[in-house]
């Protein structure tokens, strides 16, 4: 695939080429389950971006963004002959190329993910800090999809994390019709389209395996028996749970290890102790 990212852009410190695979990621930005929302409005809001602020977001330069622009590979539209991007297709814009990048593209993510953090309140990543023994359940005792988003949600709430189990639900529900979040790995990461603070107090994580893989709209048909949930109150803590995990998955044995460990302290140790040494 065509690096579009020259020489040199590399020589002026730009360290991710954020067009790698943006011919994949084309289908969902424009093609794709997310064609219905993009271009919905010509008003200007506040959270919509312009070509300057969004290099400024994406740690790019503005001629690397107007490059993908005309390229029609950011979603966006043009308001009085200028460019604007709405902060939430942006948003689905990141989490589409999270899904399609592989462990070094991922590490890249991350740290722009980190470098948007406020100084005063920068934390740094710890998946202990929101994932527990008690969010893990094994076996998640569910046949079919919709019975899995249901039963997941139920159990976050007995752990006492989820406030709102079926609103959360069929929020889950609602993002899944738009593009379903099964990989082919066999992991599938649960989570609403937008962020839902009002149904938790705090992030978590939650986990459940199924004894038998289950239909979830993988991709060619496979079969999906890991269900990570994830709830963040705002979309950047959102991206950068989901990139560690899509890090995690990516360890060779990982998965296999997780489906052998049996029980949850096995599984929170196995999952902590991986987040921790990447």
């Amino acid at each position: 695939m065509q690096n579009v990212v020259d020489s040199r852009d590399a020589q002026q410190g730009v360290k991710i080429d954020w067009e790698l695979r943006v011919s994949k990621c084309q289908h969902f930005a424009h093609d794709g389950p997310y064609k219905d929302i993009l271009n919905l409005s010509n008003s200007v809001t506040d959270e919509d971006f312009d070509i300057d602020s969004l290099a400024s977001y994406l740690h790019l330069t503005p001629e690397q963004v107007r490059k993908m622009v005309d390229r029609e590979r950011l979603p966006g539209r043009r308001v009085s002959g200028e460019w604007r991007f709405s902060r939430a297709e942006i948003h689905h814009w990141f989490e589409q190329r999270i899904g399609l990048s592989d462990n070094s593209e991922l590490i890249e993510v991350e740290r722009v993910l980190d470098n948007q953090q406020q100084p005063s309140t920068a934390v740094e990543l710890d998946l202990a800090q929101v994932f527990s023994p008690d969010r893990i359940c094994i076996p998640l005792i569910a046949r079919t999809k919709n019975s899995v988003i249901d039963r997941i949600c139920e159990f976050s709430a007995e752990s006492g994390v989820l406030w709102l189990p079926r609103e959360m639900a069929e929020a889950i529900r609602n993002r899944e019709e738009l593009h379903p979040t099964a990989l082919e790995n066999g992991v599938a990461l649960l989570h609403p389209r937008r962020p839902q603070p009002a149904y938790f107090g705090e992030p978590f994580l939650s986990l459940g395996i199924t004894s038998n893989g289950i239909p979830f709209g993988g991709p060619r048909g496979c079969l999906t028996d890991i269900f990570f949930l994830i709830a963040s109150p705002d979309e950047s803590f959102h991206l950068r749970i989901l990139a560690r995990l899509s890090r995690l998955i990516q360890i060779n044995g990982f998965l296999d290890e997780l489906r052998r460990a049996g029980e949850p302290g096995s599984v929170w140790r196995l999952i902590t102790d991986a987040d921790r040494a990447i």
